[in-house]
């Protein structure tokens, strides 16, 4: 059977009978993408509605983000983001840049609500990632971490082997648990071969352990700075929300864009038309919604015709006799006359006594 190839996709005569489908997906992606030389990246429209523009409290505020803050509403910070979307060209063109020189990158973010996040957002770029636990030496200390993914790997092959059941019982909970640590550590990075050629951390605050190693090895890194953070502390600062989960999510969903359109691929969020973009987002919003369950009416319990009455017990006092006398062996406490204070002596001057 000959394939012919159309517009990037190679088609069957068996293919041909069933219609066009390749092309017609190919032509509404592609619809709803202005890539044009004029056209920004990304819109002020779309970092709105997902919160980029909210920051922390006033009081929390680091002075050297003064320059991205626009106003401040009922005690909180907001960013200006017309430089947030300056900032994000910037970053956007240089980390494309990398990616096209055959480099590879490492997202770094631990904070609870964002790690499936950066594990998405990875996977779909091809990138590696941390979302649990920063190991102290991840950079530095290369080789050791190289050892640690060898030893893992050489465990997930025995376990895989059936090598395992050899072992002592206790010795193979023992290097399950091992194993299991191992994976949920090094999880995202367990096929990187050497170092990265750029990080993105969310929180430069959080992760700075990622972010002073990154610099003391001079790697490039990309940041998203909250009003709280220090801009200096990242190469490409990002100013934003780092803790809202919709204004994490646009921002890595556009890197891991600039990964991928550096590779030949098609974006989701960079130079996607605003109105299709919103419309995602609601959907997006509507699913993540609980839905409402009404409450059940509270049952009344129908009340008596006629209250009932609660019978008085009357207490009856049983006198235990003692085994000599007849009297009852706990008799009352007589009635005690309270004590008159003595009367005071009368004082005597000294003046009477001489006379």
């Amino acid at each position: 059977m000959e394939a012919q190839q159309i517009g990037g996709f190679t088609m069957s005569e068996q293919q041909k009978g069933l219609g066009t489908t390749p092309i017609t997906v190919q032509k509404d992606e592609m619809a709803q993408v202005i890539n044009q030389t004029g056209e920004p990246i990304i819109s002020m429209k779309k970092l709105a509605a997902a919160g980029v523009q909210y920051g922390h409290q006033m009081r929390k505020w680091n002075p050297k983000m003064a320059k991205f803050i626009y106003t401040s509403d009922r005690g909180i910070h907001i960013v200006d983001l017309k430089k947030t979307v300056t900032k994000i060209e910037e970053a956007y063109k240089k980390l494309k840049e990398i990616v096209s020189n055959n480099g590879k990158i490492l997202f770094v973010g631990t904070k609870k609500q964002i790690q499936d996040i950066i594990k998405e957002q990875s996977l779909r770029s091809g990138s590696f990632f941390i979302n649990r636990r920063w190991l102290g030496g991840t950079l530095t200390n290369f080789k050791t971490i190289l050892n640690r993914i060898r030893y893992l790997k050489d465990l997930e092959k025995q376990q895989e082997d059936g090598n395992f059941n050899l072992r002592p019982k206790k010795e193979i909970n023992q290097l399950k648990k091992v194993a299991e640590k191992l994976n949920r550590n090094l999880e995202g990075i367990k096929e990187i071969r050497m170092l990265p050629k750029a990080v993105f951390v969310v929180d430069p605050m959080i992760d700075h352990n990622a972010v002073a190693e990154a610099k003391k090895l001079k790697i490039p890194v990309f940041g998203i700075t909250d009003t709280n953070c220090d801009p200096e502390l990242v190469d490409y600062a990002i100013p934003g929300n780092d803790d809202a989960v919709g204004s994490v999510r646009i921002i890595l969903e556009l890197f891991a864009d600039a990964i991928v359109e550096a590779k030949g691929g098609q974006t989701v969020v960079a130079y996607v038309k605003d109105d299709v973009y919103l419309e995602r987002l609601n959907a997006m919003k509507e699913i993540a919604r609980p839905s409402v369950i009404p409450a059940a009416a509270p049952v009344s319990t129908p009340t008596p015709a006629v209250t009932p009455t609660v019978p008085v017990v009357e207490k009856v006092l049983v006198k235990e006799k003692t085994e000599h006398s007849d009297k009852p062996a706990v008799s009352p406490a007589p009635n005690l006359e309270e004590k008159k204070p003595a009367p005071r002596k009368k004082k005597i001057d000294a003046k009477e006594t001489k006379e």
